[in-house]
C-alpha cells in the first residue's frame, strides 16, 4: 500500500521551494524500496555525523563513495567472476545504490572500511560569514544641543 500526498495547496502559496517537493518525493519513494544494505545514521557530536552501512561480502574495491553538492551516493557492485554453487546463500551480494541528502554545509570528512562496515564521517562546517553574529548597539553620549535644552 502506497500513500500519495498532494502538495498542490502548499505549492500554490510558496515560491522557490521546488527542491523540497523533490526531496519529499524521493524520500517517500526510497522508503518503499528495498532497504539493502542496512545502515545506521548517528550524531557523534554537535556538528558531526556518521553513516555506517553493513556491506558484508563486498570488498573495498567493490564500493564507490561520491560526494556532490548536498548528496552522498554510495554504490556497491561485485565484479563478474567465477560462479559458485551455493547450497545456501544468506549473504547478499547484489548491486546497490544508496543516496543520502545532505543539509547545506555538510561535508564528507572521511570514509573507511572495517569489520564488514563502510563508515562515512560527516561534519557541518558553516562558513564564518554565514554564522550568526552579535551586533553591538552603540550608546553614544547625548548631543550638545540636547544637554543645553535640558539645562534650560
Amino acid at each position: 500500500m502506497r500513500t500519495t500526498l498532494d502538495f498542490a495547496p502548499l505549492w500554490r502559496s510558496t515560491i522557490g521551494f521546488d527542491h523540497l517537493a523533490d526531496l519529499v518525493d524521493s524520500t517517500l519513494r526510497q522508503a518503499t524500496e528495498d532497504n539493502y544494505p542496512p545502515y545506521n545514521i548517528e550524531r557523534s557530536g554537535e556538528d558531526h555525523y556518521r553513516i555506517s552501512l553493513a556491506v558484508a561480502g563486498f570488498g573495498i574495491n567493490d564500493i564507490t563513495v561520491t560526494a556532490e553538492q548536498n548528496a552522498l551516493t554510495i554504490e556497491g557492485r561485485k565484479p563478474d567472476g567465477a560462479t559458485h554453487e551455493y547450497l545456501y546463500q544468506g549473504i547478499a551480494a547484489r548491486p546497490f545504490r544508496r543516496v543520502f541528502n545532505l543539509a547545506d554545509y555538510v561535508q564528507v570528512r572521511q570514509a573507511s572500511f572495517q569489520d564488514g562496515l563502510l563508515i562515512v564521517d560527516l561534519v557541518r562546517e558553516v562558513p564564518e560569514a554565514m554564522k550568526p553574529r552579535r551586533i553591538e548597539i552603540a550608546g553614544g553620549a547625548p548631543a550638545a544641543s540636547q544637554i543645553e535644552k535640558r539645562a534650560a
